[in-house]
């Protein structure tokens, strides 16, 4: 696969098959992901991956804190808040396509909601990622950090590998950094659920678009 061909096939996928990636892969795909620019080579990622038992008590753990009525907490401020303008309606258009793929209505509150909580149960991928940086880091680290998700997302792709990067699992970080050996200083920007797709999973084919190049892109000479 090339990377066009990389790009245009990624996905946010959230239907997944069990079966757990070999780790000689994993680690394959997570060193050439280090290869992602940066500035000044500051390199400001971390990555905790887990899988397994410690994939599962985490699961475990964060569902319990969200059905316990406990309110996210995020280190950083979220990238979603407050949109206007066609950035809203960009918004509203994907959560509709995805609602729709399912058979999801709006005005289906409960089942809104279910689907929603799935991001905490990684989507039922065997993997899942938390990404973290240093707390008193900006917006221009963060722009590093988004380079190399994005590295990372378009070399899952190319190995056939689905991925789902997730602002929500970074909401409830208190089990994550009770369990996970954090570095110190850092929390969570991001997170990531990610394994082997149900390729014929209609939540995995559903299309939101890309708006034209020419409305975003102006040439000058």
């Amino acid at each position: 696969m090339n990377l066009l061909e990389a790009i245009q096939k990624r996905r946010s996928t959230r239907a997944f098959k069990p079966t757990p990636i070999d780790q000689e892969l994993l680690d394959t795909i997570f060193t050439q992901a280090q290869f992602a620019p940066s500035n000044c080579n500051t390199q400001p990622w971390h990555v905790s991956v887990v899988s397994g038992k410690m994939r599962d008590e985490l699961e475990k753990r964060m569902i319990a804190d969200i059905m316990g009525g406990k309110a996210p907490n995020m280190s950083f401020k979220p990238g979603d808040q407050g949109l206007k303008d066609e950035f809203r309606k960009r918004q509203i258009d994907c959560a509709i396509a995805l609602y729709d793929s399912v058979g999801v209505k709006y005005e289906e509150k409960d089942k809104r909601q279910a689907l929603m909580l799935k991001n905490w149960q990684f989507f039922g991928a065997p993997h899942g990622a938390f990404i973290t940086m240093p707390k008193d880091f900006g917006e221009v680290n963060a722009i590093d950090v988004g380079i190399y998700v994005q590295t990372l997302m378009l070399l899952m792709t190319a190995n056939g590998i689905g991925c789902c990067p997730q602002g929500a699992l970074a909401q409830f970080a208190e089990p994550v950094h009770e369990l996970l050996d954090i570095p110190e200083g850092h929390a969570i920007l991001m997170g990531m659920s990610f394994g082997y797709p149900e390729a014929e999973a209609p939540i995995n084919n559903y299309d939101v678009g890309r708006d034209a190049m020419l409305n975003a892109v102006d040439f000058y000479s």
